[in-house]
């Protein structure tokens, strides 16, 4: 506990040198990155996760796809791996080893029909590595506003370990809480724009957080599949949801753009309140995160039942898509006007 104390202050020291001297910048350019934040940012979050991570898991296979799924999301924020294809190539490569090595395929889905499906080893790895890499993806897609992944990823983790569902025999709860603890000093770090994630650090928290609840679901029969689906509904869906969108306008679903709901709602506020960016930026974030905490605190009331579950996402959906609907009517009303 004393070692890890003191890497927490080692992380508020670091992160403040790197703020000062400008090391590790988002090239915030981009119009995904800066919708939201016109300033540079230190893209440090990734690596202050990874190194607890890496040190107190004590499985190095494990830790070598770990520091690979990283390495490739700090290639790409370092603007070396510049090609969206070339990166989720090299993910579904390395997804589908992993999933392969540790033999990581989701049991059931309590559908008969589906699991018919499931019951072939091709079907399920290859189903196992699609569910991973959305979630990758949309955690890199939510990683929009200040403090949404870390919060939402805090929360999953809180929630599994109230209910005592983590897979021990790989990862400690110690190292959970431990993690649930740093997660929250980058919550306030990233808040006040010291530092962010990056690529790498969505690319690893997703990684992680997909690992510990495909573990988490092998290893707990009698919790219904569609509760851990709950816990991880809003980065998967955004994901899908986005990919649909996009296909929809001929655009291709690689490639990033700033109509993401929670970019829209971002927009909406900056329209109707006169506030500063930053605080605009962590309102629209705490919003987002309040409404998932109450889908995912109410899907832990009820974790064993299949139809509590689907109708929570079911109604979780419905009031993404009506929101969406709504807002971006909001953004095409004002840019009409605007012109």
């Amino acid at each position: 506990m004393i070692f890890f104390s003191v890497y927490l202050l080692l992380v508020i020291i670091l992160s403040l040198i790197f703020k000062k001297k400008s090391m590790f910048l988002n090239y915030s350019g981009d119009i995904h990155q800066s919708f939201s934040n016109k300033k540079n940012v230190p893209l440090s979050g990734g690596i202050f996760m990874l190194i607890p991570i890496v040190f107190f898991l004590n499985d190095l296979f494990i830790n070598c796809f770990i520091i690979s799924i990283y390495l490739v999301g700090f290639f790409s924020d370092r603007k070396i791996i510049t090609s969206p294809k070339k990166r989720f190539l090299i993910q579904c490569v390395l997804i589908l080893l992993f999933v392969i090595i540790f033999d990581l395929r989701i049991n059931s889905s309590r559908i008969e029909l589906f699991d018919l499906f499931l019951n072939n080893k091709i079907f399920a790895i290859l189903f196992s590595t699609f569910c991973l890499l959305i979630l990758i993806n949309g955690s890199n897609f939510i990683d929009g506003l200040n403090g949404l992944l870390i919060s939402y990823t805090i929360i999953v983790f809180f929630i599994l370990t109230k209910l005592n569902l983590i897979d021990n025999s790989i990862i400690s709860n110690q190292l959970i809480n431990q993690i649930i603890f740093l997660l929250l000093l980058l919550l306030l770090l990233n808040i006040f724009n010291v530092l962010m994630l990056g690529d790498s650090g969505a690319y690893l928290l997703g990684f992680f957080m997909g690992f510990v609840i495909i573990s988490s679901h092998i290893n707990n029969n009698d919790i219904s599949p569609y509760f851990f689906i709950s816990l991880i509904w809003y980065p998967c869906f955004e994901n899908l949801f986005s990919i649909l969108r996009k296909l929809n306008r001929e655009f291709s679903p690689l490639k990033p753009d700033s109509k993401h709901l929670h970019q829209l709602i971002f927009f909406f506020f900056t329209k109707k309140f006169n506030f500063e960016l930053i605080l605009t930026n962590n309102f629209s974030s705490g919003i987002i995160c309040f409404f998932n905490f109450l889908i995912i605190y109410i899907s832990s009331l009820n974790p064993s039942s299949t139809i509590f579950q689907i109708k929570l996402i079911t109604i979780s959906i419905i009031f993404y898509i009506v929101s969406y609907m709504f807002l971006f009517n909001f953004y095409k009303l004002n840019l009409i006007s605007k012109k």
